[in-house]
């Protein structure tokens, strides 16, 4: 299945430090770091999430109908994700709720304007 999702950035610095405060919260850290490359996960065995500088030299830009998600372990970790990533400068894209039968989402975008959620299960 998926071993990981890479979201472009035009400023990596200032993206680098908006990812490893909100994954902080999902007790995810740096795995692996190659120049204009980071990667987070909780291990190198389960799914994770990169940020690179294009390889072609070219801008970011974002893909419309691409999101990433980010799994939660409770509702309230939803909650602290999503408001996490909007104190950090992204933006909403909906709040945290209900998004139909045992699934409960936020979505917002990062400084660079990659789709996410975090959500959970259960």
């Amino acid at each position: 299945m998926l071993g990981y999702v890479t979201l472009g950035t035009n400023n990596f610095e200032r993206a680098a430090e908006f990812y490893d405060s909100l994954f902080k919260l999902c007790g995810a850290n740096r795995l692996m770091e190659l120049e204009g490359f980071i990667l987070w996960g909780t291990s190198t065995e389960a799914a994770a999430i990169a940020l690179a500088k294009p390889y072609d030299g070219n801008s970011a830009t974002i893909g419309n109908g691409v999101m990433a998600a980010i799994r939660a372990d409770s509702k309230e970790s939803v909650g602290a994700i999503y408001n996490e990533a909007l104190r950090l400068g992204g933006t909403d894209e909906g709040a945290p709720g209900q998004r139909g039968d045992g699934f409960y989402a936020g979505y917002f975008r990062d400084l660079d304007g990659n789709k996410l959620n975090a959500f959970f299960t259960g």
